[in-house]
C-alpha cells in the first residue's frame, strides 16, 4: 500500500521525521514481505465419487489479483495426506481455472484441495489450504457424519491486548473447536472471590464470538462463565489486572477508523509513542506523539486504503520503539465496495428441460466474467465461505473461521466482525521479528511462467561453452529453430514459456569436419525449474467425522441428485454408443476392421470398442512419450489419472479400466516400456461381457508394418515436457427425444459453468443453459474484476 498518510494529532502529534529502528523495520516490511493468498471457487460444496470438481482460482496480492506470478499448483489430496490429483493451472490476471475428474472409487471422506503460486513456497504453508471437500461414496463402508455434542475451548481477547486498571475495556470472547460449535452460547464475568455474582452478561453473534466492556480493578481476579446451548459450560480466567500501560480504543465507521489511546502510570506519559497502520504488510499510516500526555486520539480517513475494504493493524510502539499494543480492524464494515451485474435481459423457463439464458450489458467496465448457475431448491443452506470472506478475511488468517461468508452478507453485523477481529493475531509477519531485522528467506523468486534446465549431451559427456541447436515443437505445430550456447556447466534454459501441449525438445550439434551428421551419439534432458513441493504440514480439522455404513444410510438431498446424474451420464453414453454401432451395420469391411479381425480373438471381439489403426493409418503420435499419454482425449468416456510412479492409468467413465497387452493382462509401466513403433492397433472397450472396461494393446506380428515407424521412433535427442493443465470444457446438456426417453429424471445440480466468459464486440456477454426436471429457481453467481480491480460480485436467485 503506498497511500501514506501522515497526520498531525490535535496539537501534539506530529509526522516522523528522523530515522529510527521503527523506520528501518517499516522499511524491511516494505521490501520484503510481499505475499500472495489464493481462493478456489468450486461449483459445488460437496462431491459424490465419480463427479467432476470445476474450480476458478483467484490469486491475490493483498486486496489486488496478482502480478507477481503467472502460475498456481492445485493439489488434491485425502485425509490421510495422500496426493490424489494435482494440475498446473495458468494465471492470467491472477485468475485461472481447472478440473479434477473423480475416480468412482475414491472412498467416502473429506478432501482438502491444496493450492499455492511457487512463490508462495517462501512463507508458511498454513496459507495454502483453500478449501476442504467432503467427497460420499455410497459403496463405502465408512460414512461422514457432523459431529455432536462438540468438544469446544474459550479464551478472552482484552483490545490492544492490554488489560489496565481503571481503564473501561472490550473483550472478545472466541470458542475453536476441532470439530463444529455450538449454536448459541452466553456467558457472564464474575470477580473469582464472589463467584455469585455477575458483573456484566454477553450472548454470542454467532458460533465464533461474543464482545463484553469490563473496567477492573487492580488486584482483583476476573473470570468468563460460558454455557453453550447444550448446558455444557466452561470457565476461563481473563488476563492479569495491569498497574500502568496503554489502553487502545478503536471505532470503525465509514469515515474511517477512530483510535483512541490513554496512558496509565507512564513515565514520560505518551511522549514519542508511535501509531503505525499497516495494510498488506504495506504502510498506510504513521503519526508520533511528540509532547507529554496521557491522551491521544484521532480519526484515520478511509483514504489510507483508497476509499477500498482491508483489515488494517493498528500498532502502538512506546519510546523505545517496543510494541505495547495492537489491533486489527475492518475498514467500512457497513459499506463494501462491491459492484453489482447489469443484467438486461432474462429467458428463464420451468418447463423440464427447456433452454434458459441470461443476457449482461456490453457496455459495462466488466469484460470478463466467472459464472455458476445452480439449480436452487429453497432449502435456503447458508453459504459458509465465498470470495469475499477469502479476499477481506481468511485468506489472510490460519484459524478456523466458522461460515466467515456471514461477515459479508447484507445484513451483517459489524459488531460481530469486529470482535472477531479483535480476537485474531495478523501472521503475515510478527512486528518484533522485523523490528530485530529478521527477514523472510526467499528461495523462489517470482517469475512468468515456466521455466526448463536443458542439458545437452554428446558422446556421454557434456557439451559446455558450446553452440547447439534446438528444435522447439509443439503439439503438431512446425518446429521453431533455435540457436543457443550452453553456460559454463553445459546447460541452456528456457525461461518464460508458456504452452500447454506437449512441447518437443529436440537437440542437434553441427558436425566436424569430414564427418557426417549424426544424432545417434546425442542425448537430452529437460529439467522444470517451477515445481510442485511436497507438503509437510498438517490438515485442519473439520466438522466431519467417519463412522461405520449402515445397510440404510441417508444421503443429503445434494449428493442423491449427483449419483442419479452419473446415472444418466452412463445412460447417454450408452445411447451414443448404440449410435456408433448402427452406423457400421451394412458397411463395406475397411482394413481397420480386417485388422481387427486378424488381431482380436474370442471375448475381446467386442462392437461397442473404439479402433485405433497403426497399421493403415498416420496417428501422428511422433510427439508422444508412450501409448497412454497419446490416448488422452482421443476417445470418448476415456480419462486417465495419475498412479504414484507417474503413471497415467485409464478410467472409463469413471472406474478404472483394465490394461491388456496381446490380450494379457499388463500392468501401465509395461504399457508405458513399449515403443509406439511397436504398436499395431489399441481398442478401447466398453462394458463388453467378461472385459468389461478396457484399454487393449496388440503389437505388430507377422509382415505387419507401422505407417509410424519413423516418426515414432525414441530418439536420444528428443525430449518431451508438459506444461500447463487445459482446463475440460464444460458441458452444456442438451437431451434429444432418444436420450429423454432413457433418462427418466435429470437432477443435475451444476447447470452453467463458465470461468471465463468474455464480452465480444458489444454483442451481450450470455449465459445458456438447459433446466434439469426440477429447477424451478435459480441461484446465479457472477464475478468479474475491471481494469482497475474493481469487484463486481453477484450472488442473486433469479425465478
Amino acid at each position: 500500500m503506498k497511500n501514506i498518510f501522515f497526520l498531525l494529532l490535535i496539537s501534539s502529534v506530529q509526522p516522523v521525521l528522523s530515522q529510527t529502528k521503527l523506520d528501518k523495520a517499516i522499511t524491511n516490511l516494505e521490501n520484503n514481505y510481499d505475499q500472495e493468498k489464493v481462493y478456489l471457487l468450486t461449483d459445488k460444496s460437496q462431491y459424490v465419487a465419480g463427479d467432476q470438481i470445476w474450480f476458478k482460482s483467484f490469486v491475490f496480492d493483498g486486496y489486488n489479483r496478482t502480478t507477481l506470478s503467472t502460475t498456481l499448483f492445485v493439489e488434491l489430496y485425502s485425509a490421510d495426506k495422500k496426493l490424489i490429483d494435482w494440475k498446473t493451472i495458468l494465471l492470467t490476471n491472477g485468475e485461472g481455472s481447472g478440473d479434477f475428474k473423480l475416480k468412482e472409487d475414491l472412498p467416502e471422506q473429506v478432501y482438502f484441495v491444496r493450492a499455492y503460486t511457487p512463490y508462495m513456497t517462501n512463507f508458511s504453508e498454513d496459507f495454502q489450504i483453500a478449501k476442504t471437500i467432503p467427497i460420499y461414496n455410497p459403496k463405502s463402508t465408512e460414512t461422514l457424519e457432523i459431529a455432536k455434542n462438540p468438544n469446544w475451548s474459550a479464551k478472552a481477547f482484552p483490545e490492544g491486548g492490554t488489560f489496565i486498571n481503571g481503564m473501561p475495556t472490550k473483550f472478545a470472547v472466541r470458542l475453536s473447536s476441532d470439530s463444529s460449535l455450538p449454536e448459541k452460547w452466553t456467558g457472564k464475568i464474575i470477580d473469582a472471590q464472589n463467584p455469585n455474582v455477575s458483573i456484566t452478561t454477553f450472548t454470542s453473534f454467532d458460533k465464533n464470538v461474543a464482545s463484553f466492556t469490563l473496567t477492573p480493578a487492580l488486584g482483583k481476579k476476573y473470570q468468563a462463565l460460558i454455557q453453550d446451548n447444550t448446558g455444557k459450560k466452561q470457565t476461563i480466567d481473563l488476563p492479569q489486572v495491569a498497574s500502568s500501560g496503554l489502553n487502545l480504543e478503536v471505532h470503525s465507521s465509514n469515515d474511517g477508523i477512530k483510535y483512541s489511546l490513554k496512558g496509565v502510570n507512564l513515565k514520560q506519559q505518551l511522549q514519542n509513542y508511535k501509531i503505525v497502520g499497516t495494510i498488506n504488510n504495506h504502510l498506510a499510516y504513521r503519526a508520533n506523539i511528540t509532547q507529554l500526555t496521557n491522551d491521544a486520539s484521532s480519526l484515520i480517513p478511509t483514504k489510507i486504503s483508497t476509499g477500498a475494504n482491508a483489515i488494517l493493524q493498528l500498532a502502538i510502539f512506546d519510546e523505545q520503539d517496543n510494541l505495547v499494543a495492537k489491533r486489527l480492524c475492518f475498514i467500512k464494515p457497513n459499506n463494501l465496495k462491491i459492484e453489482k451485474a447489469d443484467i438486461i435481459s432474462q429467458n428463464l423457463k420451468h418447463t423440464p428441460r427447456s433452454f434458459n439464458s441470461i443476457d449482461l450489458s456490453p457496455e459495462s467496465y466488466f469484460k470478463n466474467y466467472t459464472v455458476l448457475v445452480s439449480d436452487d431448491d429453497g432449502s435456503n443452506p447458508v453459504e459458509e465461505e465465498n470470495l469475499l470472506s477469502g479476499l477481506w478475511l481468511t485468506g489472510d488468517f490460519t484459524s478456523k473461521v466458522d461460515a466467515p461468508a456471514q461477515y459479508f452478507t447484507k445484513n451483517a453485523n459489524a459488531e460481530a466482525l469486529d470482535a472477531l477481529l479483535i480476537s485474531e493475531n495478523w501472521k503475515r509477519f510478527d512486528w518484533n521479528s522485523v523490528l530485530s531485522g529478521s527477514q523472510p528467506t526467499i528461495t523462489t523468486s517470482s517469475q512468468k511462467f515456466l521455466s526448463y534446465k536443458v542439458k545437452p549431451i554428446k558422446d556421454n559427456a557434456l557439451l559446455k561453452d558450446t553452440s547447439v541447436t534446438l528444435a522447439l515443437k509443439l503439439g503438431e505445430k512446425e518446429p521453431i529453430i533455435n540457436l543457443f550456447k550452453t553456460d559454463q556447466n553445459g546447460y541452456v534454459y528456457l525461461d518464460n514459456l508458456n504452452f500447454n501441449e506437449p512441447l518437443g525438445i529436440s537437440l542437434f550439434v553441427n558436425s566436424e569436419k569430414s564427418k557426417e551428421s549424426s544424432t545417434d551419439n546425442l542425448f537430452v534432458t529437460v529439467e522444470p525449474l517451477v515445481n510442485p513441493t511436497q507438503f509437510k504440514g498438517n490438515f485442519p480439522s473439520t466438522k466431519y467425522k467417519l463412522v461405520k455404513a449402515t445397510e440404510n444410510r441417508k444421503l443429503p438431498p445434494s449428493i442423491s441428485r449427483a449419483i442419479t446424474s452419473q446415472k444418466n451420464n452412463k445412460k447417454a453414453e450408452n445411447i451414443d454408443v448404440q449410435i456408433e454401432e448402427v452406423k457400421i451395420v451394412g458397411k463395406k469391411q475397411d482394413p481397420k476392421e480386417e485388422l481387427n479381425k486378424q488381431l482380436s480373438s474370442g471375448m475381446f471381439n467386442s462392437m461397442n470398442s473404439t479402433i485405433f489403426d497403426f497399421v493403415n493409418e498416420n496417428q501422428n503420435a511422433a510427439l508422444s512419450t508412450n501409448i497412454l499419454d497419446w490416448l488422452q482425449g482421443r476417445a470418448a468416456g476415456l480419462t486417465f489419472q495419475r498412479n504414484n510412479s507417474g503413471e497415467n492409468v485409464p478410467y472409463i467413465r469413471g472406474q478404472q479400466a483394465k490394461l491388456y497387452l496381446d490380450e494379457m493382462p499388463a500392468e501401465p509401466s509395461m504399457i508405458t516400456s513399449l515403443p509406439i513403433s511397436n504398436i499395431a492397433m489399441v481398442k478401447i472397450i466398453k462394458a463388453s461381457g467378461l472385459i468389461g472396461d478396457a484399454v487393449a494393446i496388440y503389437t505388430m506380428r507377422g509382415d505387419l508394418k507401422s505407417k509410424n515407424v519413423e516418426k515414432d521412433t525414441k530418439k536420444n535427442n528428443l525430449s518431451i515436457v508438459k506444461g500447463y493443465d487445459m482446463p475440460s470444457e464444460f458441458p452444456i446438456e442438451m437431451l434429444d427425444d432418444d436420450a429423454s426417453k432413457k433418462i427418466e429424471n435429470d437432477t443435475r445440480e451444476t447447470l452453467y459453468w463458465n470461468p471465463n466468459l468474455f464480452d465480444s464486440d458489444y454483442v451481450p456477454p450470455r449465459i445458456k443453459f438447459y433446466n434439469n426436471d426440477s429447477a424451478k429457481q435459480y441461484k446465479v453467481l457472477i464475478i468479474s474484476f475491471d481494469e482497475d480491480d474493481n469487484l463486481l460480485y453477484d450472488n442473486r436467485i433469479l425465478k
